[in-house]
This record gives structure tokens, C-alpha cells and sequence, in this order.
């Protein structure tokens, strides 16, 4: 009779390499279509809004208004720039750290989208003017009026940070844990053993 290895040897389950690597590729992936998207966008509302009023849509309920902002939502923090590059370098080690045990493609995706989200105001921060790491980030969907006195001016990598953090706790609100398990099926799976021995 072949023993089964007790639970938590760090035994290596059969094909255990696949799902880590898929959850990875659609990580980046997601990562890389979040960054390129904010990045053609923010270069076509330079080339279309600059010197021009704000483009109203849908009836007034979306504008497109240019704007440059130094600091978070509603400028918050507009005079300390330096200390958004800094936040957003130890948010994308915090998901490389979370990547270790990458094994959920839904879990990817949430983290891509902070990660291009992240990178594409980072890239901002760095190579936008008045200078490195005190760029201002460009800003131009605003909701319900034209300059952001509703809801803050934002851009796409606000967009997907914010559906990316979203995403991440309805995941943890569902029981989804990052190496692709259910909290309630882990804990089903960790009593199985001891069962097991209290009947023999």
C-alpha cells in the first residue's frame, strides 16, 4: 500500500507548474494592455484637448477635459509630488511579492490591472513635466461636469487601478485565494487527513 504524504510537505502537485505560469503570462499581459492603453490615450488627449474647452458626451454626463494634476484625487497632496513615485515602486514590489504564489487567472487579472494601472502613472511621475519624479499625471475624463467638481478628474490607469483593487476584494470576499484554492475547499482538504487517522 502506497503512503499518501501528509499534507503541507510542500509535495508538488502533477502539472502544479502550468496554472502558475498562465496565471503569470495574464498578468503581464493585463499589466502590459492596462499601460499601452493609458499611454495612447493620454498621448491622444495632449494631441486633441490642449488649448481647446471640454468636449461634452453623452448628454453632459461624461466631458473629456485636459488637466495635469500633481497630486492624488482632487489634488490631494499636490505639494509633496515627490511621494507618489514612492507609493506606487512599493505597490508594484507588494505584486511581484503577491506573484510568488500566482496560481488564480482571475487573481491575475486584478493584479495586472493594478500593475499597468500603477506603471502608467508612475511613467508620469518620471518623464512628464516639471521634472523626474515631480511629473504631473494627465488627467481628462471627468464625470458629470467639466472640471471635476463631481467626481475628480481621472485618466485609464486610475480606471484600472480602481477596477483592479475592486476586482481584488470581491476575490477575497468570495473565498478565491491566490494559489487558485477556495477557502472553503482548503479547509475541507487540510481536515481530510485527520479524519482519516481518527478513524484508523
Amino acid at each position: 500500500m502506497t503512503a499518501t504524504p501528509p499534507a503541507g510537505t510542500g509535495t508538488a502537485e502533477p502539472g502544479g507548474g502550468k496554472p502558475r505560469r498562465r496565471a503569470i503570462v495574464v498578468l503581464a499581459a493585463t499589466g502590459l494592455v492596462a499601460f499601452l492603453v493609458d499611454l495612447l490615450t493620454k498621448h491622444l488627449a495632449l494631441q486633441t484637448l490642449s488649448d481647446r474647452g471640454p468636449v461634452s458626451l453623452l448628454d453632459g454626463e461624461v466631458y473629456l477635459s485636459l488637466t495635469r494634476n500633481s497630486g492624488a484625487a482632487w489634488s490631494i497632496g499636490a505639494d509633496h509630488t515627490w511621494v507618489f513615485p514612492l507609493i506606487t515602486i512599493a505597490v508594484i514590489g507588494w505584486i511581484g511579492w503577491m506573484a510568488l504564489r500566482l496560481r488564480s487567472v482571475p487573481w491575475a487579472i486584478s493584479l495586472g490591472l493594478v500593475l499597468g494601472g500603477a506603471l502608467g502613472n508612475l511613467a508620469d511621475r518620471i518623464f512628464r513635466a516639471p521634472g523626474h519624479f515631480v511629473g504631473h499625471v494627465v488627467d481628462m475624463i471627468s464625470l458629470f461636469d467639466p472640471y471635476g467638481r463631481v467626481w475628480p478628474v481621472f485618466n485609464l490607469a486610475d480606471s484600472a487601478l480602481v477596477c483592479g483593487v475592486i476586482l481584488a476584494v470581491l476575490l477575497e470576499l468570495t473565498g478565491r485565494q491566490r494559489d487558485g484554492s477556495r477557502v472553503g475547499t482548503k479547509r475541507a482538504a487540510d481536515q481530510a487527513p485527520v479524519e482519516q487517522r481518527e478513524r484508523a
